[in-house]
């Protein structure tokens, strides 16, 4: 019997199985990591649409420039939070997010709370009061969409992708331009 060659077959055997056994693990990481990103980015996409559910409402409400039929306005503003589901989604952003998002999100959920309050406070769509909340809140949007996007994608956006000279939108204002917010 020649030993060379049963050395040789065993060894080319062995390295095959080996091969085949690592190749089948990158391929299972690559779908776990893909099966991690779909599912961030599906939070990351409830969290945001339920702050813009939340925000279209509270605009709603400014606009209104009355209480409604319960006539407390920060009772509606709160329920406006609960209702669009922003406390839910950010838990699960909490538990799903990176450092960078997590951190932008909690800035977004913290200006919204403050236009929230403002709304709540009495504030109309044309007051000062709601746009020194409004644009921050708007800013932060924006700096949340950036996080997500870097993380997910690696690229980002600037404000003049758009045109615009800020992410706040207080260039394109029209009561920030005549000077009635500051």
């Amino acid at each position: 019997m020649d030993w060379g060659t049963l050395v040789a077959t065993v060894s080319g055997g062995s390295l095959a199985v080996v091969g085949t056994v690592l190749a089948d693990r990158l391929r299972g990481r690559r779908e776990d990591d893909r099966g991690d990103g779909e599912r961030r980015r599906a939070v990351y996409i409830e969290f945001i649409t339920a702050a813009e559910a939340c925000h279209s409402r509270l605009r709603r409400i400014a606009q209104d420039g009355r209480p409604g039929p319960d006539g407390d306005r920060q009772a509606q503003t709160r329920a406006a939070l609960t209702e669009a589901g922003v406390y839910e989604a950010r838990e699960r952003l909490f538990i799903e997010a990176s450092t960078a998002v997590a951190r932008a999100g909690q800035s977004l959920f913290e200006r919204l709370r403050d236009l929230q309050r403002a709304v709540g406070a009495g504030a109309d769509a044309a007051s000062p009061a709601f746009h020194d909340a409004h644009h921050p809140y708007i800013g932060a949007v924006w700096a949340y969409r950036v996080a997500v996007r870097g993380e997910l994608e690696g690229r980002s956006l600037t404000p003049d992708a758009f045109g615009w000279q800020r992410w706040d939108g207080r260039d394109r204002c029209a009561l920030c331009e005549a000077g009635g917010a500051a």
